[in-house]
């Protein structure tokens, strides 16, 4: 009887972590929506410099807009969430992922002619808005998080309350756009908290997500041994 029901037990098992082995798996050199990486490159600008010449404007940027001579038309503004930022006589003018140069080029070019010669516009930057960064998967509390200073993948995932139970240290992805193309590394939390890899500095719009184990979500969702007296009649219908 103990082995007739170790046999069914050993089988439900087995079908179940099957299924679990369809959900999310790391990233490999298949991968085709991503370039996967061994290094992990640094975006193209990050937030940390001071210098707003090659800063590509966000959401959430608060900009001030100044035009020669045109002191009515000057204005304190946010960038709104689709990267628009609204304006005297021409309205909403696009800005997001644009220069600071690039953007009042484009404003310069909306006021040129109809209301304006030969505008002279300057946009300073006044406020840049904290990047974020999705964290996912196997942890406490999946979000999106401030990225603010410099943040490395440990602090990321701390920001997600930790791994969760269920979570496979070692299946870490780092998701990152770099020169427009979306790629991927792999890391290994238990690794890096070992001193054994290096933690990787986290920027603005990464997605972490961290993999499951499957046997770990296997139990934790069924529980199999402290309800094992509820597979018995399952076992004798065999």
């Amino acid at each position: 009887m103990f082995r007739r029901a170790f046999s069914a037990l050993a089988a439900i098992v087995t079908m179940s972590l099957a299924g679990c082995s369809g959900g999310w798996a790391p990233v490999d050199s298949s991968s085709t929506a991503v370039s996967v990486v061994q290094q992990l490159p640094a975006p193209d600008v990050t937030t940390d410099a001071q210098d707003f010449t090659n800063y590509q404007i966000g959401p959430m940027d608060e900009l001030v807009v100044d035009v020669f001579g045109a002191p009515d038309l000057k204005r304190d503004g946010q960038v709104d969430s689709a990267g628009n930022i609204s304006l005297p006589l021409v309205g909403n003018i696009s800005v997001g992922g644009k220069t600071p140069a690039e953007a009042s080029h484009a404003i310069a070019e909306a006021l040129r002619g109809k209301y304006l010669k030969d505008p002279q516009v300057t946009i300073t930057i006044a406020k840049v808005n904290p990047r974020t960064v999705t964290v996912d998967g196997a942890v406490s509390q999946p979000g999106v998080y401030p990225v603010t200073g410099r943040m490395t993948l440990q602090e990321a995932i701390a920001s997600a309350r930790g791994a969760a139970n269920v979570a496979n240290l070692d299946n870490v992805v780092i998701f990152r756009t770099v020169n427009n193309q979306k790629m991927a590394a792999l890391f290994s939390l238990r690794q890096i908290r070992s001193g054994h890899m290096n933690d990787p500095q986290i920027y603005g719009n990464d997605v972490v997500v961290v993999g499951e184990d499957a046997m770990r979500r296997f139990l934790r969702d069924f529980t199999i041994f402290p309800r094992f007296g509820s597979f018995v009649p399952f076992i004798n219908a065999l």
